[in-house]
């Protein structure tokens, strides 16, 4: 492993690679070459993101200055992403693949398809479009939307990953407040300059944001989160200190007058946004999206492509609902209209209430339970995988996603956290819950990310470019069909109408995505289709599809990844016949780590050539 590697960034004794010349990575030979290499780039996207670095528990020690920092939102700090992979493609570049280990090799593909990805994105001067938004799921035509920005951000993030230990901690955390006001101001120079373009939100994204903005600041500065998080941490912990009165001070002195400037600025663009949903509408539009599709499928696949693939899916999914609905006496209208009809059953409905989103979390709970003990007939690893199952925070819960995890640290500190939407309990019928689970904790990517922040097997490097969309969300809805495989909803008819419910879910979004951005599909087209084909309701699917007009492309990779992994184990199959072990083909699928989902074949290749021994 690269445990010495790691531990050697944990300690913060290579912060002196941060400043090294760029031709560190010539300085030896083949792998060490390679690796120096990949020690000083960890170095710098680490000091470049020092959330992400707080994310992993490496904010501590020598490198405890990470902890009173946020990311540069200015625009200059997009330029400098774009400018870091032109360094680092250079850097790759000169240094031959003749003498690196295969391991290393891969690493640096890895590296270099990341870095490609990035640059690529250059010519698209408006939004988020870079390095680290193709790397974390967040490329986006808007700085600031109903789902992204530091307004929505920064309070969760503080709240939940920057840990409050000691009077340190609070030090630090007073000091990312200011610094929350910073990058407020930044990204608001971004949308006027993006408004000048004629980048602007569509209609219903600008009224969301509006409205949850207009919403924090309705609450008292003392009352906020940011107070109440920081306030309540420390008295627990026992840390001495007027916590409460400074961090009440730089909210209602600096965090809520840069809101306040950003809600202004916004309104006043409110009469110039459109209806319109898709980034057709923007220059060069086309070729943006198939950037963005790039960026979501790590493949070259054309909208067309996706949108077919999308149709045929949909429909081949629906007929196995079919049958599974009228073996269950239910027989009457459309697949989608028996959905709905399902939905709204007493039977699978929790109350809309406190008390049932209480309910919903402890279900939750029971699923990871249950699911633990079949995992060994599908994986040869054992991983700890401890997830928390927590409730979207209600001030975002307007424009947050319906359900997302959140991996745990490095050192193992903090746990993964599961989060799940409950604005409104009907959303959520419990027939659809255990797919949802599978998906977002064991053995989805709570598990994946289990392997990479408990075994140590994975340079850092490979852990930080741990977000190749198509392969982290190809493999959690492959891990949805290992719940049906390994019987989870033997007894269950309805569970499992609500694993091919979601399975079928993901393959609208290839079709509305593509829809939208490159059919010019209305925003209502867009859900009207959904509703019709999902069995959702449409408050869910209005939700879904106002996510793709915010980052588009992105929800297009669970089903492409999702069709290569099972592409590679028929292949696998075939090619190993009676010596082929489900659980070979799982574990090696993880232990690759995210990768390029076209990079997948070549280590299932050799999986075949080891004889299925993963």
């Amino acid at each position: 492993m690269s445990l010495d590697r790691r531990q050697l960034l944990l300690s913060g004794a290579a912060a002196g690679l941060a400043t090294a010349a760029p031709g560190l990575a010539l300085a030896a030979t083949g792998d060490a070459a390679a690796n120096a290499f990949f020690d000083k780039t960890c170095v710098q996207m680490l000091d470049d993101a020092p959330e992400f670095a707080s994310s992993l528990g490496l904010d501590k020690g020598a490198l405890a200055w990470r902890k009173s920092k946020l990311s540069d939102a200015s625009w200059a700090g997009v330029e400098a992403k774009h400018k870091f992979c032109e360094d680092g493609l250079a850097s790759l570049k000169a240094l031959p693949d003749a003498g690196l280990s295969p391991a290393v090799k891969l690493n640096k593909d890895v590296v270099a398809y990341a870095m490609e990805l990035g640059l690529e994105a250059r010519p698209f001067k408006f939004g988020e479009n870079n390095f680290q938004s193709a790397m974390s799921e967040s490329s986006t035509p808007y700085v600031v939307s109903q789902q992204g920005g530091t307004y929505s951000d920064a309070g969760e993030f503080l709240d939940s990953q920057h840990s409050i230990e000691t009077a340190a901690d609070c030090d630090a955390y007073l000091a990312r407040m200011h610094a929350v006001a910073v990058a407020l101001d930044q990204e608001t120079a971004r949308v006027k300059a993006d408004a000048a373009q004629g980048v602007i939100a569509p209609d219903f994204i600008m009224a969301n944001m509006l409205g949850q903005m207009s919403g924090m600041l309705a609450v008292s500065a003392a009352d906020s989160r940011f107070v109440s998080s920081l306030a309540g941490r420390a008295k627990a912990k026992g840390i001495a200190g007027e916590w409460s009165g400074q961090a009440t001070k730089i909210v209602s002195g600096e965090i809520y007058p840069a809101l306040t400037r950003q809600y202004e600025t916004l309104k006043g663009l409110q009469p110039q946004s459109g209806h319109d949903a898709g980034v057709w509408r923007f220059k060069d539009g086309e070729a943006y999206y198939s950037w963005l599709l790039k960026a979501g499928t790590n493949t070259d696949m054309t909208a067309e492509q996706v949108h077919q693939t999308g149709l045929e899916q949909n429909k081949a999914i629906e007929a196995r609902m079919d049958a599974i609905l009228k073996a269950n006496g239910l027989s009457q209208g459309t697949v989608g209209e028996r959905m709905i009809a399902l939905g709204n059953d007493p039977r699978f409905l929790f109350p809309d209430t406190d008390a049932g989103r209480d309910q919903i979390i402890a279900y939750l709970n029971q699923v990871i339970i249950d699911v633990r003990p079949k995992l060994a007939s599908q994986f040869n690893l054992k991983l700890k995988a401890p997830v928390d199952v927590k409730r979207v925070p209600a001030d975002i819960q307007d424009g947050a996603g319906q359900g997302y995890m959140n991996t745990g640290s490095l050192d193992g500190s903090r746990p993964s956290t599961y989060y799940i939407n409950l604005k409104s309990t009907k959303n959520w019928p419990k027939f659809s819950l255990p797919t949802l689970t599978y998906h977002e904790t064991v053995p989805g990517h709570a598990w994946q990310g289990a392997y990479l922040t408990e075994t140590g097997q994975l340079p850092l490097i490979r852990i930080l470019l741990s977000g190749f969309n198509a392969y982290v969300e190809g493999w959690a809805l492959y891990a949805e069909q290992l719940g049906d495989e390994m019987g989870m909803y033997e007894t269950n008819w309805a569970g499992q109408l609500g694993y091919l419910q979601a399975q079928r879910f993901r393959a609208i979004r290839l079709v509305v995505d593509t829809g939208l951005h490159a059919k010019r599909w209305t925003r209502e087209q867009a859900i009207d289709w959904a509703v019709a084909n999902s069995g959702r309701t449409r408050q869910a699917m209005t939700s879904e599809i106002d996510r793709y007009c915010g980052t588009p492309g992105q929800a297009c990779g669970y089903k492409v990844g999702h069709n290569e992994i099972n592409r590679l184990r028929d292949h696998a199959k075939q090619a190993l016949g009676a010596k082929f072990d489900i659980r070979g083909f799982n574990d090696t699928v993880v232990k690759t780590g995210a990768v390029p989902i076209s990079v997948l074949a070549a280590q299932i290749d050799a999986l075949i050539a080891a004889g299925g021994k993963g």
